[in-house]
């Protein structure tokens, strides 16, 4: 009962800040993926417990200037409310397609070219991902310049950092990154929520505090 309760404190505790004002940064990890695999991409196994999960978010930053970057690949972020304009998936999405050998830059939407081969040089055709072992980055980098200018706008202005079940499959993207804007930026302050990685350095003492509950069922239990 202790841990609820605190849980649902924490969760005003967060409402507040938000409401105070500035700028809003959320990051998505695995514990919102729809396959818990994360080794598999062929399938989606849904969890519609993950598309409330996203409404809840989208009801609490609604209001906000903010901007989502997500290590999540199974486009589910894009079905949801959220402004596509504020949205970066750097690892891809299952829903794009390249070629195989990535002859050419070009990204395709899923059934967009019904042979599955490149019209190219006629290979097969994979999910525009990091795990395609030849990933064309075309396909988020016009959304990642956005990004980076909205990030550099955020610059000593309140700015609330919510880390949302991102581990270290790839820190370089989400966790680490955070951790520096957080570090540089004396207004901002986050909260990193994951049922194991809720860790937060030494140097951000004060400016960050971890969470360790399955931030899924954090959303879900508390908002």
């Amino acid at each position: 009962m202790t841990g609820e309760i605190d849980q649902e404190e924490k969760l005003k505790e967060i409402q507040r800040r938000i409401r105070a004002g500035g700028k809003v940064l959320v990051g998505i990890g695995a514990e919102w993926r729809q396959n818990r695999n994360e080794a598999d991409e062929t399938e989606v196994v849904p969890r519609p417990e993950i598309e409330k999960a996203y409404g809840l978010l989208y009801e609490l930053i609604k209001e906000t200037d903010y901007f989502l970057v997500t290590t999540v690949t199974d486009g589910m972020v894009w079905k949801g409310p959220f402004d596509p304009k504020r949205i970066v998936a750097p690892c891809g999405n299952i829903g794009w397609q390249q070629c195989s050998q990535a002859c050419t830059k070009d990204i395709w939407e899923a059934g967009e070219v019904e042979s599955g081969r490149c019209p190219h040089c006629g290979s097969p055709l994979v999910s525009n991902t990091i795990r395609c072992g030849c990933y064309i980055e075309e396909g988020y980098l016009p959304q990642w310049q956005e990004y980076t200018k909205w990030l550099s706008r955020t610059l000593n202005q309140p700015l609330t950092v919510i880390e949302l079940g991102e581990g270290f499959a790839a820190p370089t993207v989400i966790r680490w990154p955070f951790e520096k804007t957080v570090f540089l930026n004396q207004k901002a302050y986050m909260y990193r929520i994951h049922g194991r990685f809720s860790q937060i350095s030494g140097e951000l003492t004060g400016k960050a505090e971890g969470i360790p509950v399955d931030s899924v069922k954090f959303m879900l239990q508390n908002l």
